[in-house]
Protein backbone atom coordinates (compact mmCIF):
# COMPACT_ATOMS: atom_id res chain seq x y z
CA UNK A 1 0.00 0.00 0.00
CA UNK A 2 1.36 3.69 -0.76
CA UNK A 3 0.98 6.34 1.84
CA UNK A 4 2.02 9.95 2.69
CA UNK A 5 3.91 10.93 5.61
CA UNK A 6 2.98 13.46 7.56
CA UNK A 7 5.73 15.08 9.33
CA UNK A 8 5.50 18.48 11.62
CA UNK A 9 5.78 19.93 14.70
CA UNK A 10 3.19 19.43 17.75
CA UNK A 11 -0.56 20.69 17.01
CA UNK A 12 -0.06 21.39 13.44
CA UNK A 13 -2.56 19.07 12.07
CA UNK A 14 -1.43 16.12 11.43
CA UNK A 15 -3.30 13.79 12.52
CA UNK A 16 -6.52 15.68 11.79
CA UNK A 17 -5.48 15.49 7.94
CA UNK A 18 -4.95 11.76 8.68
CA UNK A 19 -8.63 11.08 9.77
CA UNK A 20 -9.59 13.12 7.48
CA UNK A 21 -7.81 11.59 4.38
CA UNK A 22 -8.89 8.11 6.06
CA UNK A 23 -12.94 9.36 6.28
CA UNK A 24 -12.73 8.85 10.39
CA UNK A 25 -14.15 10.77 13.04
CA UNK A 26 -11.97 14.25 13.54
CA UNK A 27 -11.03 14.26 16.91
CA UNK A 28 -7.89 15.52 18.83
CA UNK A 29 -5.53 12.78 19.98
CA UNK A 30 -1.79 13.26 20.85
CA UNK A 31 0.16 10.96 18.56
CA UNK A 32 3.28 9.33 20.89
CA UNK A 33 4.27 6.94 18.46
CA UNK A 34 4.26 6.36 14.49
CA UNK A 35 1.16 5.22 13.49
CA UNK A 36 -0.13 3.93 10.47
CA UNK A 37 -3.52 4.37 8.70
CA UNK A 38 -4.38 2.88 5.40
CA UNK A 39 -2.68 5.42 3.50
CA UNK A 40 -0.81 7.57 5.21
CA UNK A 41 1.66 7.82 8.42
CA UNK A 42 1.72 9.98 11.02
CA UNK A 43 4.39 11.30 13.08
CA UNK A 44 5.04 12.59 16.19
CA UNK A 45 5.77 16.50 16.57
CA UNK A 46 8.65 15.52 18.38
CA UNK A 47 10.26 13.55 15.61
CA UNK A 48 10.71 17.10 13.95
CA UNK A 49 11.34 19.37 17.31
CA UNK A 50 14.27 17.52 18.07
CA UNK A 51 17.07 16.63 15.39
CA UNK A 52 18.33 13.46 16.97
CA UNK A 53 15.04 12.13 15.85
CA UNK A 54 15.46 12.89 12.56
CA UNK A 55 16.52 9.70 11.26
CA UNK A 56 13.65 8.55 12.64
CA UNK A 57 11.59 10.09 10.29
CA UNK A 58 13.96 9.16 7.23
CA UNK A 59 13.18 5.78 8.17
CA UNK A 60 9.54 6.00 8.64
CA UNK A 61 9.79 7.63 5.49
CA UNK A 62 10.56 4.82 3.79
CA UNK A 63 7.20 3.07 3.32
CA UNK A 64 5.69 6.35 2.48
CA UNK A 65 5.74 7.11 -1.55
CA UNK A 66 5.17 11.18 -0.81
CA UNK A 67 6.67 13.47 2.15
CA UNK A 68 4.29 16.08 3.32
CA UNK A 69 5.57 18.91 5.14
CA UNK A 70 2.49 20.52 7.66
CA UNK A 71 2.95 23.98 9.07
CA UNK A 72 0.47 25.62 11.24
CA UNK A 73 0.74 29.60 10.19
CA UNK A 74 -0.66 30.43 13.99
CA UNK A 75 2.08 29.03 15.60
CA UNK A 76 5.38 30.93 16.51
CA UNK A 77 8.11 28.68 15.55
CA UNK A 78 7.83 26.05 12.68
CA UNK A 79 10.74 23.54 13.05
CA UNK A 80 11.00 23.15 9.47
CA UNK A 81 15.08 23.42 8.34
CA UNK A 82 16.39 24.97 5.29
CA UNK A 83 17.17 22.16 2.13
CA UNK A 84 15.00 19.56 4.89
CA UNK A 85 13.35 17.89 1.71
CA UNK A 86 17.14 16.77 0.48
CA UNK A 87 17.08 14.04 3.44
CA UNK A 88 14.14 12.12 1.17
CA UNK A 89 14.87 11.02 -2.11
CA UNK A 90 11.29 11.49 -2.65
CA UNK A 91 8.59 14.10 -3.67
CA UNK A 92 7.98 16.33 -0.84
CA UNK A 93 5.13 18.95 -0.60
CA UNK A 94 3.88 21.43 1.74
CA UNK A 95 0.65 21.70 3.57
CA UNK A 96 0.07 24.87 5.95
CA UNK A 97 -2.75 23.68 7.71
CA UNK A 98 -5.40 26.08 9.68
CA UNK A 99 -5.66 28.80 7.30
CA UNK A 100 -9.24 29.84 8.80
CA UNK A 101 -7.16 31.19 11.52
CA UNK A 102 -4.97 33.58 10.04
CA UNK A 103 -5.11 37.01 11.41
CA UNK A 104 -2.47 38.32 9.70
CA UNK A 105 -1.02 37.92 5.83
CA UNK A 106 2.25 37.90 7.67
CA UNK A 107 1.57 34.81 9.12
CA UNK A 108 0.94 32.76 5.73
CA UNK A 109 4.44 34.49 3.88
CA UNK A 110 6.34 33.57 6.83
CA UNK A 111 4.95 29.52 7.32
CA UNK A 112 5.09 29.33 2.54
CA UNK A 113 8.84 31.19 2.38
CA UNK A 114 9.70 28.44 5.35
CA UNK A 115 8.13 25.60 3.52
CA UNK A 116 9.59 26.86 0.15
CA UNK A 117 13.74 27.25 2.34
CA UNK A 118 12.59 23.44 3.34
CA UNK A 119 12.54 21.94 -0.44
CA UNK A 120 9.00 21.32 -1.20
CA UNK A 121 8.00 20.95 -4.54
CA UNK A 122 4.74 22.67 -3.93
CA UNK A 123 2.32 24.11 -1.39
CA UNK A 124 -1.24 23.24 -0.33
CA UNK A 125 -3.31 25.88 1.78
CA UNK A 126 -6.10 24.19 3.98
CA UNK A 127 -8.51 23.89 6.68
CA UNK A 128 -8.95 20.56 7.48
CA UNK A 129 -11.29 21.33 9.97
CA UNK A 130 -13.87 23.51 8.23
CA UNK A 131 -12.52 21.05 4.78
CA UNK A 132 -11.16 24.55 3.04
CA UNK A 133 -8.59 23.51 0.31
CA UNK A 134 -9.09 19.57 1.27
CA UNK A 135 -10.52 18.27 -2.15
CA UNK A 136 -7.67 20.12 -4.23
CA UNK A 137 -5.40 18.15 -2.07
CA UNK A 138 -6.78 14.46 -1.31
CA UNK A 139 -7.72 14.74 -5.87
CA UNK A 140 -3.44 14.89 -6.16
CA UNK A 141 -2.59 12.90 -3.30
CA UNK A 142 -4.72 10.37 -4.84
CA UNK A 143 -3.34 10.51 -8.04
CA UNK A 144 0.16 10.47 -6.39
CA UNK A 145 -0.51 7.70 -4.78
CA UNK A 146 -2.29 5.30 -7.57
CA UNK A 147 0.94 5.68 -9.49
Amino acid sequence: MKRIIFIGKTGCGKTTLCQKLNELEIKYKKTQAVELYENAIDTPGEYLENRHYYSALIMSAVDAKIIALVADPTAYDHFIPPAFAGSFAKEVIGIITKINLITDEKQMIKVEEGLKAGGTSRIFKVDTVDGVGIEPLFTYLQEVLKG
